[in-house]
């Protein structure tokens, strides 16, 4: 999970909190009070969102059939000794960019803080209330024994749940995940009428039977994990005040019209009780701005009509779709930026995993005349990628159709900057920019054909996520443009067979510049590429095709890693890979 998605995430908490505060505002006398508890049921759905593999949502799945594992014997591994190797020489660019790792280490280590403090302060009190459960006794009056066995009966709850006393608490409460503890204060007998302790009993009762108590924990997880977010909390204590109105709703109609006012009074009995035990129980004691809340709604309390459910139905029948829709709003940053969806129908996954030698990546092979893919590591198969060095190919295209060049007129002169590879130190033409793989050239017809034609470009394309947001000179130099292995195969074979409807002899010009040698086999045509960052090289491309007498094969290669991430790397798992396969 990135830093954009955590943010993003949390903006959406934000605004799903304050959608649901403004809806219980709007329509609190249509909300019943359960449909406005239930409310937040809807905010844990979204709090749960960022946690959520992205795979759930994109449905990304590979076929697994015909899986093997391919080891290259040493007669199998290429041979480049016999090779010309001039063209796998590692040109590149090292690009600034401010690392990020330490904010985003110290973000993730405070969040983890966070949660192990406010994990152990709840830990703490469980094990206080565990002490109490242990120095706690049976009840002892036989009145109150009685009155708990006849509220047990009469909301029918057979289940057997343990009541006992204390000296240790001021005021009732229930709690336990596997075993329901309902806890009394020592004596309640002498200080409450016999109508008083049935209230307190059928409360407590109502929590344990509408699951309050064990729901009560998933919120307190919820509350430990977003502990740094004040508006969770905010959310969290106008839940626990719904949850006791809820509560309090169903105890009325429990104990009819006769006894609303004796039933409030038995609650402003807790005013003054404290509680010192966080929100691990559910207990008769209330602020006294929710006690205000409680008496009101106990004092005008008139029943819960057929047509009142309906419109709270109604009102988070609406609110739900609010928050389905949030669903693919969130994934499209998450997943659809970084991932491509692909259809999986022609694939065939393979275990190239030897040839990469430690070096993580992936490899994708399709065949023109099979119209099949393989695909060696289906996971970073589909994520994008800065392109590097592999977008020249298209940069060249794009110039070409637009007449920033011709096919006799590519010369650029130098600019007379220094740069590091000597060869770059020369005017060029596009054959010899691209087999020297010289950025300045490149970046040189970025700006003479301007940004709004190259996205128009990009988008025809449909090159990768289509973002230039980086700049005109380092947009495709580990920056915003990024592309996945797969879709570098599917664009060179929409380049080759000229589905994008380019000038004919543009393609054909652009494939001779990509030439990079033949054998008995076949032709090889390819762009490596290679990101530096700070000049550890993190990113190595090679793509490109290998035509045949009986078929064509395009291929992509991409290595990730800390440093040396080559692009020659890249050419020779792929040469090698071919070479086993008997195609190059």
């Amino acid at each position: 999970m990135t830093l954009p998605h955590i943010l993003l995430s949390l903006v959406l908490t934000t605004v799903t909190i304050l959608v649901i505060f403004s809806v219980r505002a709007v329509f609190y006398k249509q909300l019943s009070a359960k449909w406005r508890y239930y409310l937040w049921f809807l905010l844990i759905v979204v709090l749960t969102l960022p946690f959520v593999p992205n795979q759930l949502f994109t449905g990304l799945s590979f076929f697994d059939q015909g899986r093997q594992q391919i080891t290259p014997s040493a007669q199998e591994r290429f041979d480049f000794t016999n090779q010309n190797e001039q063209w796998m020489v590692d040109f590149g660019t090292s690009v600034s960019r401010f690392d990020d790792t330490f904010i985003h280490a110290a973000f993730v280590s405070i969040w983890i803080g966070g949660m192990i403090f406010f994990l152990l302060l709840t830990l703490y009190h469980y094990a206080k209330l565990q002490r109490l459960v242990k120095a706690a006794s049976r009840i002892q009056n036989q009145k109150v024994e009685k009155a708990f066995s006849d509220c047990m009966a009469e909301l029918q709850i057979k289940n057997k749940l343990t009541i006992l006393e204390s000296t240790a608490i001021q005021t009732p409460m229930t709690f336990g995940w596997l075993k329901t503890y309902i806890l009394l204060p020592k004596n309640i007998e002498l200080y409450l009428s016999d109508d008083e302790i049935r209230h307190v009993l059928l409360h407590e009762l109502h929590h344990y039977k509408s699951k309050h108590i064990k729901v009560n924990y998933i919120f307190v997880v919820y509350q430990i994990v977003y502990w740094f977010h004040p508006l969770v909390w905010k959310a969290f204590k106008e839940m626990r005040l719904d949850r006791e109105l809820a509560c309090d709703t169903e105890v009325l109609l429990t104990l009819g019209q006769r006894e609303y006012k004796a039933y409030g009074q038995t609650i402003m009995r807790f005013l003054e009780r404290n509680s010192r035990f966080l929100y691990l129980t559910n207990q008769l004691h209330s602020s006294k701005k929710a006690l205000k809340i409680r008496i009101l709604n106990i004092a005008s309390f008139t029943g819960e009509s057929k047509r009142r459910q309906l419109k709270s139905m109604v009102v988070f029948a609406v609110l739900t779709v609010f928050v389905i829709a949030q669903f693919p709003f969130l994934t499209a940053t998450a997943v659809s930026t970084e991932r491509y969806q692909f259809d999986e129908s022609q694939a065939v996954v393979e275990d190239y995993s030897t040839y990469f030698a430690g070096n993580e990546g992936s490899f994708v092979l399709y065949s023109l005349n099979n119209d099949q893919f393989e695909i060696y590591n289906k996971e970073k198969s589909v994520r994008r990628v800065s392109p590097n060095s592999s977008y020249k190919i298209y940069t060249a295209l794009m110039a070409l159709e637009l007449g920033v060049i011709g096919r006799d007129d590519s010369w650029l002169e130098w600019d007379g900057v220094e740069y590091e590879d000597e060869a770059w130190n020369a005017d060029q033409d596009l054959k010899s920019a691209m087999s020297r793989s010289v950025t300045w050239y490149f970046q040189e017809l970025d700006k003479r054909m301007e940004k709004d034609n190259i996205q128009s470009f990009v988008n025809q394309l449909d090159y990768g996520n289509e973002d230039l947001s980086g700049g005109l000179n380092n947009y495709w130099l580990e920056s915003s443009l990024k592309i996945s292995p797969i879709e570098q195969v599917e664009l060179l074979q929409a380049f080759y067979t000229n589905e994008l409807n380019f000038k004919e002899e543009h393609v054909q010009f652009v494939k001779e510049v990509m030439k990079l040698e033949e054998n008995q086999k076949g032709t090889l045509y390819g762009k490596t590429g290679t990101g530096i960052v700070n000049g550890h090289a993190i990113n190595g491309w090679f793509i490109g095709f290998v035509e045949t007498e009986t078929d064509t094969y395009f291929f992509a290669t991409n290595i990730q890693q800390q440093d040396h991430a080559y692009g020659s790397t890249a050419a020779e798992i792929t040469l090698s890979i071919l070479s086993s396969k008997g195609i190059y």
